[in-house]
């Protein structure tokens, strides 16, 4: 049962951080569409500007051309993710599916409903954050970044974590058994005494 509660808590996580990523996704979009569509280009502390394009391709405007492609890889991604996230063991790693599926979710949604190149999924991601030395990109493929070294991180502490509750059950068992052993000795002996005295009564 509190196993149960707890698989609950971890997919409320998961959803929440999905749609907090998918919100703050659009909202910046519809921002970044609104002001800098005329060219404009904000600067604001030291290489970091905002500056509007139009992605095509993959996430940090990769792969030009091949946009039909990598949001079907998109949906399938979301799709296995949801699935094994219901088994999710930490919020941690509960929170990072979430941002995965976020992030996956807001650039499939620019290649379904955006004007783009055309075809099935063609239409154009909308990227702005311009580092000058990173190619540019949005709030979800931060999102998908981050998640991705968190679920690695919290796959490998949870395997560590896993391994030292086995330990310590193991050591527990063991105790109880010298416990139990020892217990019973003090009992046979007490017994004995007992006897011995109303013998002598």
């Amino acid at each position: 049962m509190a196993e149960g509660r707890g698989s609950g808590r971890q997919l409320v996580l998961m959803g929440s951080v999905a749609v907090g990523v998918f919100v703050a996704d659009q909202l910046s979009k519809s921002w970044a569409v609104e002001r800098l569509s005329d060219g404009r280009t904000i600067h604001l502390i030291g290489s970091l500007r905002f500056n509007l394009a139009f992605n095509s391709g993959a996430a940090f405007s990769r792969g030009t051309g091949f946009g039909p492609v990598i949001a079907v890889l998109a949906v399938v991604l979301v799709a296995a993710l949801l699935w094994t996230g219901r088994s999710a063991t930490s919020k941690v790693s509960a929170a990072a599916v979430g941002l995965i599926v976020g992030g996956a979710l807001g650039n499939l949604s620019d290649r379904l409903l955006r004007e783009g190149p055309g075809g099935f999924l063609g239409g154009a991601v909308v990227d702005f954050v311009v580092l000058q030395w990173w190619p540019i990109f949005n709030v979800t493929d931060s999102a998908v970044v981050v998640g991705g070294i968190l679920l690695v991180l919290s796959a490998g502490f949870g395997g560590r974590d896993r391994e030292t509750d086995v330990d310590d059950v193991e050591e527990t068992d063991e105790v109880g058994a010298r416990d139990g052993t020892g217990g019973a000795a003090d009992l046979s002996g007490s017994v004995t005494v007992d006897g011995e005295a109303g013998d002598g009564r």
